[in-house]
């Protein structure tokens, strides 16, 4: 089983010290995986921290950062093309960093909601397919998947369940856009796990395990026998990445909504949320 952590974890934005800290820290203490958050364009060497996480031996993928200026959804034209230019660049950096992978809620910012009527809805979605048919064809081309992800209600009104994604995913209709499921959100939005992950099935290209306070998986009340039942039973053969964030570093902590520390260190919610993945029954085998 392949099992990863994101960076934000211990910090954010990440910068090349940063990489050079955490790429041996992050493969010292056991994981397969690290995730990279790109919240500013080219703040860190992308070649040179694809040379790092080749040494350390660890799989890697790109996480977007969709702010208010990168938006998909939104009605300014000049915004929804400021998106495109930044998530080609994720994927241009993908590339580079050997990541399979750019994931995040590409589709539209994070913290805008508004309410929706069923046309406006209709148009909406075939804006933002219009835009994720693109990107893909662009990853595709770069030999680089799109995931989508779903976020709770709180975060956005665009996509919130996997049959929202789907809805999403069969109007772009290209095989290098997928989906990313975070347990985190399903939490709040879907009714059964194992019902939403079998809905996702080979659509599915990543997981957040991320516990329903954001704190270390098997520290809460995910029931991850359920989540690993249903990862197996769809044949999943992607990364299982935690993804939490240190409440130390004010801009990500006001983002995430992370007001107290969710570990006694960032250290020891890796090395927790690791240890549960890696020994529990049903998760394991859910990853080649």
């Amino acid at each position: 089983m392949k099992i990863g952590i994101s960076t934000w974890v211990w910090t954010s934005p990440l910068r090349d010290e940063d990489v050079a800290r955490l790429v041996p820290h992050i493969a010292a203490l056991g994981f397969d995986w690290i995730e990279l958050p790109i919240e500013r364009p080219a703040a860190f060497d992308y070649a040179q921290a694809a040379r790092l996480i080749e040494v350390h031996g660890l799989g890697v993928s790109v996480c977007a950062v969709v702010g208010a200026d990168r938006d998909l959804s939104h009605p300014d034209a000049a915004v929804r093309a400021n998106g495109m230019a930044y998530l080609r660049h994720c994927i241009e950096a993908a590339q580079l960093l050997g990541a399979p992978t750019v994931v995040g809620p590409l589709y539209a910012a994070v913290g805008r909601t508004w309410r929706m009527g069923t046309e406006e809805r209709a148009r909406l979605l075939d804006q933002i397919a219009a835009h994720l048919r693109e990107l893909a064809a662009y990853a595709a081309a770069r030999g680089v998947a799109l995931a989508i992800e779903p976020l709770n209600r709180f975060e956005t009104s665009v996509i919130n369940t996997v049959a929202q994604a789907l809805e999403l995913l069969e109007r772009v209709d290209h095989p290098a856009c997928g989906l990313l499921l975070d347990t985190f959100h399903m939490n709040i939005e879907e009714r059964a796990f194992d019902q939403a992950l079998r809905q996702a099935g080979a659509y599915l290209r990543h997981v957040h395990a991320c516990e329903n306070d954001r704190g270390a998986p098997g520290s809460g009340h995910v029931p991850w026998t359920e989540v690993g039942t249903a990862l197996r039973a769809i044949g999943y053969h992607g990364p299982l990445v935690i993804e939490s964030f240190a409440a130390e570093v004010a801009a990500i902590a006001r983002a995430a909504a992370i007001w107290r520390p969710l570990a006694d260190s960032p250290d020891a919610l890796a090395r927790a949320g690791l240890r549960f993945l890696r020994e529990h029954p049903a998760l394991l085998g859910t990853a080649a």
